[in-house]
């Protein structure tokens, strides 16, 4: 593989399922306890745009309802950071029910985590943190299992779903990046994933897996030398 088409399956790795397939998965239901509620469809428009720091104290001021026992405003929370998580949780699997599933389960940890949450940070950075520890999970739990995760499973899957010509490209080229990827051990598909993918620094690498800063870079260091040696193998047994 050339570094060139590297660069451009990364770029393309970004893409997942448009339209409204993506407003199936938030119409679930989580009763018993203390708490019910039924999410809106995640094609339903999120209130006007606001500015970071607006959107922080519409966050913060709904994590307080919600902890006050106001369902609907966790609902609000969720309409709000949907597309993000969505989008995140795409990096961790090429599978759609699993990724539906990941992202259930992100917004249902964060609900039972809810009280921990003092807004000493904001709700996105916290919500992207249980969002990188579910996906991890799931990582550890599929290698445990199946030694790697099956990319012809995953393309299998995609290919079922591809719109068009356009879209094929973009997938073909973002499997090429996710077949590499899933090689790789859970922490270091973690950090290439979070460091080359979503673009993170150094400090907020560390701050969505709890690493220090120090490993973050070891184990930057030796995630690059890995995968290099992967490209390296599949440049010679193609």
């Amino acid at each position: 593989m050339t570094g060139t088409y590297l660069q451009a399956a990364l770029s393309a790795e970004g893409s997942l399922p448009m339209g409204g397939e993506l407003s199936a998965f938030l119409r679930w239901c989580v009763s018993g306890g203390t708490a019910g509620w039924a999410l809106a469809a995640a094609t339903e428009r999120p209130a006007d745009a606001a500015s970071p720091a607006a959107g922080d104290a519409l966050d913060w001021a709904d994590v307080q309802a919600s902890q006050g026992g106001d369902h609907e405003a966790y609902a609000r929370l969720v309409r709000r950071h949907q597309q993000t998580i969505a989008s995140y949780m795409w990096r961790f699997t090429r599978q759609r029910l699993t990724w539906e599933e990941l992202v259930h389960d992100v917004f249902v940890e964060a609900y039972v985590g809810l009280r921990s949450y003092q807004g000493r940070a904001p709700f996105l950075h916290w919500l992207r943190r249980i969002a990188t520890r579910v996906g991890y999970r799931y990582w550890k739990r599929r290698r445990r299992q199946q030694g790697r995760e099956s990319s012809l499973d995953d393309a299998a899957a995609d290919a079922a779903v591809a719109r068009d010509d356009g879209a094929e490209a973009s997938r073909q080229a973002a499997e090429v990046v996710h077949d590499l990827l899933a090689r790789l051990a859970p922490r270091d598909r973690l950090v290439m994933t979070l460091m080359y993918l979503e673009q993170c620094t150094v400090g907020e690498i560390a701050q969505r897996t709890g690493w220090s800063e120090t490993l973050v870079k070891v184990q930057a260091h030796r995630a690059r030398r890995r995968l290099r040696r992967i490209c390296e193998q599949r440049d010679e047994y193609p």
